[in-house]
């Protein structure tokens, strides 16, 4: 029997994708829409627990990427590609648009150049803009605007919900996902067509004909696994804070700062769970796991929202948080294949891979193939996943009476900030990717996402998910195609 869809041959898998974030799991799904079998192994507990859960979830349109790039190119494709996925799977988007602020004359004269670069990147709906305009659609904005750059095409977007569908859809095409294989060791058969490779884990050894390394903060470690030594990559964390849903008519739409060599910089948005967000800061660290906020970083994110929006920081806030962006040396993505060692890198995606995982995704998958890989497309596949929506400008269970009529669940409220039901909690704990923690209930409902940030209604939450959850699906044994 030959291996297909979710049925390795001999314990073999056709390809093994490292990293459950969004760049590996749309690389999964895509792989797993062709007959070949697939497993997705992530070093953590849950997908999208490492950079991908804490960015600031905005759905780019590639405006400002420098023109020639692969970044320009994918994220442009990526924001077609996702918007559509996120209107047949249900993610929350909302499409805000974007103005880029002018405080000085510097910043003022950069604006007719960013409107170049957004047309050479082939983004035409950019407009530059007096400062009457800005405060008109602004009018909560520190006193000293210029002038203004619009971007009708940004959104925001539920990082956490893409990554879900993600990896999800996925899982329904047949790929098998191994969460808590952590690869330490790489070990590669003779010969360069049959040949295979075993990954050694934390969790027993994975074996595949090809590799792709989607491990984000920890690709480089990877990629010398595999031979090479061509990137570093530096953890550059980011914080940012949440403001009370009260600060929502502030900010309707993206604030975006003339970008700097170093990034975007400090950025107001509005989110898709009704807050206002500000950050994100940029320091470089050593440390690939420190997400911790400072008190350094509050102050300097509260002195900035003081400076473009006095107003915003009278609002409470709500939380703050720190995500690890994966900054490295060089100027571009890396996505390379190297058939020797039938392995494909895809390394530097920095923040713009939300925006870009689905184009990568195909991008991928035309680099495998010309590698070498067989991949013939499947005309089997499932429907994608319909997800739940999490998102304030979207019904939500508890607004739905006729849903509550069939299932009183929907209307048991037990996260009174958030309107988290008790049926919301029980479907998370018994997705086909469930939630496995209290922080990943977090991701899936919002529960204990709100001001008591759990004082509240964890207790309750932590109950429920012990009452509801169910046997473990992600496990480590290939399934036969669904």
């Amino acid at each position: 029997m030959t291996a297909g869809p979710g049925r390795p041959d001999q314990d073999v898998f056709d390809v093994a994708v490292i990293g459950a974030g969004i760049v590996g799991a749309a690389i999964a799904r895509e792989l797993s829409g062709c007959d070949v079998s697939v497993a997705l192994l992530e070093a953590r507990d849950d997908v999208g627990d490492g950079t991908s859960k804490a960015n600031t979830a905005i759905l780019h349109t590639g405006f400002d990427a420098r023109p020639g790039t692969l970044e320009s190119r994918l994220v442009a494709r990526g924001h077609h590609l996702l918007n559509a996925y996120a209107e047949a799977t249900g993610i929350p988007v909302e499409h805000t648009g974007a103005v880029l602020v002018a405080w000085n004359d510097e910043e003022l004269r950069a604006l007719p150049g960013l409107k170049d670069k957004a047309e050479a990147n082939g983004y035409g709906h950019c407009r530059i803009t007096g400062p009457e305009e800005v405060y008109r659609d602004l009018p909560d904005l520190a006193e000293g605007v210029l002038g203004g750059l619009t971007v009708p095409g940004e959104s925001i977007i539920c990082t956490w919900t893409t990554n879900l569908a993600l990896a999800t859809d996925a899982r329904q095409r047949g790929t098998t996902l191994l969460l808590n294989h952590r690869v330490t060791a790489v070990e590669q058969g003779e010969g360069t067509t049959e040949g295979t490779t075993t990954l050694h884990t934390s969790a027993g050894d994975v074996r595949a004909r090809w590799t792709v390394n989607a491990a984000g903060l920890g690709a480089d470690h990877i990629d010398r696994l595999f031979g090479h030594d061509r990137f570093t990559v530096t953890p550059r964390r980011g914080e940012l804070l949440v403001f009370d849903k009260l600060a929502r008519p502030l900010a309707d739409r993206i604030v975006l700062p003339v970008p700097t060599s170093r990034g975007k910089g400090v950025l107001i948005a509005p989110t898709v769970y009704g807050n206002v967000m500000l950050g994100p800061t940029a320091e470089d660290l050593t440390d690939r796991t420190d997400t911790a906020t400072s008190e350094d970083g509050y102050d300097f994110l509260l002195a900035k929202g003081e400076r473009l929006m006095p107003r915003l920081t009278a609002e409470e806030v709500t939380a703050g948080y720190a995500g690890l962006r994966a900054a490295t040396d060089h100027p571009d993505y890396l996505i390379e294949a190297d058939p020797h060692r039938r392995y494909l890198l895809a390394g530097g995606i920095r923040s713009t891979g939300l925006s870009a995982g689905l184009a990568i995704a195909e991008h991928a998958r035309a680099l495998l193939e010309e590698a070498g890989l067989a991949l013939t497309a499947r005309d089997d596949l499932p429907d994608p996943p319909r997800m739940p929506n999490i998102g304030e400008a979207f019904p939500r269970p508890y607004q739905d009476a006729g849903l509550i009529a069939r299932d009183p669940a929907y209307g048991t409220i037990v996260c009174f900030c958030e309107r988290v039901t008790e049926g919301e909690i029980r479907d998370a704990c018994q997705a086909p990717v469930p939630a496995r923690s209290l922080e990943g209930l977090r991701r899936r409902t919002r529960a204990m996402n709100g001001r008591c940030q759990g004082s509240l209604c964890g207790a309750t939450v932590a109950a429920l998910r012990a009452r509801h959850h169910a046997h473990d699906v992600c496990s480590s044994r290939p399934k036969d195609r669904p």
